[in-house]
This record gives structure tokens, C-alpha cells and sequence, in this order.
């Protein structure tokens, strides 16, 4: 899917983002600013913030957040909310994550939350990061993953094909969906873009079938198919899944990654 055709996707979704209870009251936001601990003086770039949920958590602790979005759509929906709430300190900015329109050194913090799946080329969103931020900078980073192992032999291929399962029912619901990393690959990622780990953990996130696949407006022909992959799941998906089935409704996990790195040294000077 290209890049116009996610805007498109998004921009026809924009309003469920205002309202999802995993985007805008997932655990995950409270725990960002307890492992980033935000400083008054601080600049900040939420990167692919739909809604601006991420944004608005960070606001209260900080100089300023610029909000980013590939989708004309999210922003305004997210400029709504944030006149609603009454935060000011936070603007608002079109940026591919991949080619971010900002000068070396600019920020202090970068966040992106569950939005890097979307990415066609994770690296380049790391590089650009990595660019934009300050010496001693922080990036922190929220996303699904998937089961992934560098393992040689069956156990590790099992998991591998695993984490393929997983991309491709999250693909079918979502088609701008790209690729979920494995926690592995995220943490590679972060060393190969000069980022420290500072703190790595993951979470299971309670899905409910229904309001899953109505946020992206999913066809019925669709719904079925995705049902009968958790049903049909391989062993080391459905671990991974836990796929639960009642009359009324299913259930399921996802598995969501936090990781905080810091940019220790830099190879440019600011512009």
C-alpha cells in the first residue's frame, strides 16, 4: 500500500482514533512518562500521532509537543481534541515519519506509539529520529510485536512463521498495515540507529474481536476470514493469540512493546 493510499485509509478512520480505548486510555501511555520522566524545559516530537493522544499525555510535562501525521485527517481531529482540553502547548505538522521536515537537533524527546507497523522502512523512521534529536536525547517507541527468534532449527523457524501468521491477520483487517516487528528486531533497530536501551518490556494488550475490526471498518467477507484464522491458528499463534470464543463475542491479545533508548552521540552538528 502506498503512502497516499494510508492517508486515505486513515483519513476515512480518523474520528474512531479519537475515541479507541487502546490509542487513547491504554496502560501504555501512563507508563511512557514514568520510564521517560519528561523535564519542564523539554521540545518534543510525537511522531504518527493520530489522534494525539501521546501528545496530550506529554503536554502537562513539558516546554512544547509538535504533533506529526502523515494524515491531514488525524491532525485535524487531533487539533480538536487538544482546543477541547484546553492544552496549549502543543502544534500541530504533516510529516512522513521517514522524512521528517524538521533540522538536525531539534528535539529533546521522540515518540511514536503503536503506529511504526505501519512503516514501510523502520530504519529510515530510526534514522530520522535519531537525526532530529538533541545529544543525550530520548526516543521512546510503543508498538505491537510479534513472535520472532534468531534461532536456528524448528523452534526458532515455528516462531518465525508465527510472527508472519500474525502480520498477515493484522494485514487482512488492516490494509495499511505493513509489518510488526519482533522484540529482537526492534532492539537491533534501536543499536543500529546509535540509540543506548535504556529500558525494554512488553505487555499483553485484551482485544474484543468486534470493535477491532469495526474501527478500520472491515467488510463482512473479511470478518469471517479473520475469524477463521484464530480458529485455524498454528500452535505458536495461538499461544501467542490466546483466542477466546463465547456466543456473544471473541477475544484475543496482542503483545506490545515500550522501548527507551538514548542517542549518545551524534554525527552532525545542528543546524
Amino acid at each position: 500500500m502506498s503512502k497516499q493510499q494510508v492517508q486515505q485509509q486513515f483519513g476515512a478512520n480518523a474520528a474512531a482514533y479519537a475515541t479507541s480505548e487502546v490509542h487513547a486510555k491504554g496502560a501504555s501511555l501512563a507508563r511512557l512518562v514514568e520510564l521517560v520522566q519528561p523535564q519542564a524545559d523539554w521540545q518534543v516530537l510525537d511522531i504518527a500521532t493520530a489522534a494525539g493522544h501521546t501528545a496530550f499525555i506529554f503536554a502537562p510535562h513539558v516546554a512544547h509537543v509538535t504533533a506529526s501525521d502523515l494524515t491531514p485527517e488525524m491532525l485535524t481531529v487531533a487539533a480538536n481534541l487538544a482546543q477541547e482540553r484546553g492544552i496549549p502547548n502543543v502544534s500541530f505538522r504533516e510529516a512522513d515519519a521517514e522524512a521528517l521536515p524538521f533540522a538536525n537537533a531539534s528535539f529533546d524527546l521522540v515518540t511514536c506509539r503503536i503506529a511504526p507497523h505501519h512503516f514501510p522502512n523502520v530504519a529510515q523512521f530510526l534514522a530520522e529520529a535519531a537525526r532530529v534529536l538533541r545529544p543525550g536525547g530520548t526516543l521512546a517507541v510503543v508498538d505491537n510485536v510479534v513472535p520472532g527468534s534468531k534461532l536456528h532449527g524448528k523452534k526458532g523457524r515455528l516462531l518465525r512463521e508465527a510472527g508472519e501468521y500474525v502480520n498477515a491477520f493484522e494485514k487482512l483487517r488492516d490494509p495499511s498495515h505493513h509489518r510488526c516487528l519482533s522484540l529482537d528486531e526492534w532492539e537491533d533497530g534501536f543499536r543500529k540507529a546509535g540509540f543506548t536501551l535504556h529500558h525494554s518490556e512488553t505487555a499483553f494488550k485484551a482485544m474484543t474481536f468486534g470493535p477491532w475490526a469495526d474501527r478500520m471498518q472491515v467488510s463482512p467477507d473479511n470478518k469471517t476470514r479473520l475469524k477463521a484464522m484464530l480458529v485455524q491458528a498454528p500452535t505458536a499463534v495461538s499461544e501467542f493469540l490466546t483466542p477466546q470464543f463465547s456466543e456473544d463475542r471473541i477475544t484475543f491479545r496482542l503483545t506490545e512493546a515500550i522501548l527507551v533508548g538514548k542517542l549518545e552521540s551524534k554525527k552532525w552538528d545542528a543546524d
